[in-house]
């Protein structure tokens, strides 16, 4: 499995909502050969309260909200420690798993460009053994696809599609993720689709820290020699925007493994965020988000889909944003679990949670998102977004929504 993360520019206004539709559905009618540790939380359970918290502009010290500390309390870590550095403390028996147990306060300024732009890919890769599980369902490997660089600026042609950063027990971490619309807020959007890798560790760990969502990062796409010292408007033209609260698939939480595991058929998340600054929603301030299809049609019946983000392990470096678009196909990892879609491309880690798009009655649908992927990068594979996607999407937009 592969994980991607990618930062993002600067409100344009409403404009960018028929740019951004326009330029993802011209790519996927028209370019058919074009082609990184943390903690989780579980859908369904509810935060205490705002989770998200600006440093104290007196002393630099973040403050941790109430509800927060005393739910820190309750598993024995020191809420001050924690201010003051403690979340790099990755010891076992405290890392906070359950979905109830999410906590992800603000730190101001920790997201700098140098931290973005050194963060790791959290490769996760599928064996060839493992991936041929099953030749009924499976259909043939693909043939690769070499990933395009997507058009700049991003804000015209991908403006949903950005990066989602986070600290693990091995560093700083990068995945991609995409502005998605929320149901019960037209127009007011901050809810953010990328995988459940992104932001739980699965079975043996818990919940991803400082997580923290870039959209149309580096939005000019500008080379490493380009942005050696790069400002933050630069980098990240429409601000840092925090999880306040996140939920993946039990499936996921149970399952989920460094190859994907059992669930890696469920490997999808939304965040609910909130800007480091400002007060706008993230949809405003994009000026658009995409609609989900829930539908999970079967790969026989999609001509297209195109898989979109910001590859970061070799021959990449995570600064850019690629797309590939294919026919998809099918992938099953064991006969008790649901079918994936797969598709050819060469994008590496840090792609993972990109979004996988296609056009529906010439309208822009987010399909599914990236998994997992075989050590060679000659394809991709996303689950099907299916009932169960919808109840946690429907949970994440009717509870927290509006916060």
């Amino acid at each position: 499995m592969r994980s991607t993360r990618t930062p993002v520019a600067p409100t344009r206004g409403r404009r960018h909502t028929l740019l951004a539709a326009t330029g993802l559905v011209a790519a996927l009618a028209l370019t058919a050969t074009a082609c990184g540790g943390g903690d989780e939380d579980k859908a369904g359970d509810k935060p205490g309260a705002t989770t998200s918290q600006a440093a104290d502009a007196g002393n630099g010290k973040v403050k941790v909200p109430a509800d927060i500390a005393g739910k820190l309390k309750e598993h024995g870590i020191d809420v001050d420690k924690w201010a003051n550095g403690g979340w790099k403390d990755w010891d076992k028996d405290k890392w906070l798993s359950e979905a109830k147990d999410f906590v992800n306060p603000v730190i101001e300024g920790l997201w700098k460009p140098d931290r973005m732009t050194s963060a790791k890919e959290a490769n996760k890769t599928v064996s060839t053994k493992d991936a041929a599980a099953d030749q009924g369902v499976s259909d043939p490997e693909p043939a690769p696809v070499k990933a395009a660089a997507e058009k700049t600026p991003y804000h015209e042609n991908a403006a949903p599609v950005g990066k989602v950063f986070f600290d693990s027990p091995e560093g700083a971490m990068v995945c991609s993720g995409t502005v998605i619309k929320d149901v019960n807020h037209p127009g007011k959007s901050n809810l953010v689709w990328t995988a459940g890798h992104c932001v739980h560790a699965g079975g043996e760990g818990g919940w991803y820290r400082n997580i923290v969502f870039v959209p149309a990062f580096n939005d000019l796409g500008k080379s490493e020699a380009q942005l050696r010292n790069a400002t933050t408007r630069e980098i990240s033209p429409y601000g840092n925007w925090w999880a306040d609260w996140a939920s993946t698939s039990n499936e996921w939480i149970q399952g989920g493994s460094e190859t994907g595991g059992a669930g890696a058929a469920y490997d999808y998340a939304v965040l609910h965020v909130k800007p480091e600054h400002g007060s706008k929603s993230l949809e405003e301030t994009l000026g658009g988000a995409l609609d989900v299809d829930f539908s999970a049609p079967s790969a026989a019946e999609v001509t297209k889909m195109g898989a979109w983000g910001y590859p970061a392990a070799p021959p990449y470096n995570g600064l850019k944003m690629f797309r590939c678009i294919d026919q998809p196909g099918r992938l099953s990892l064991s006969t008790s679990l649901p079918t994936m879609y797969r598709i050819g491309c060469t994008m590496t880690g840090g792609s993972s949670g990109g979004g996988w798009f296609r056009v529906v009655d010439g309208k822009t649908k987010l399909v599914s998102n990236t998994s997992i992927g075989p050590a060679d990068n000659t394809w991709l594979a996303g689950p099907q977004l299916g009932r169960g996607a919808e109840a946690l999407y429907e949970n994440m937009s009717k509870t927290y929504g509006g916060r």
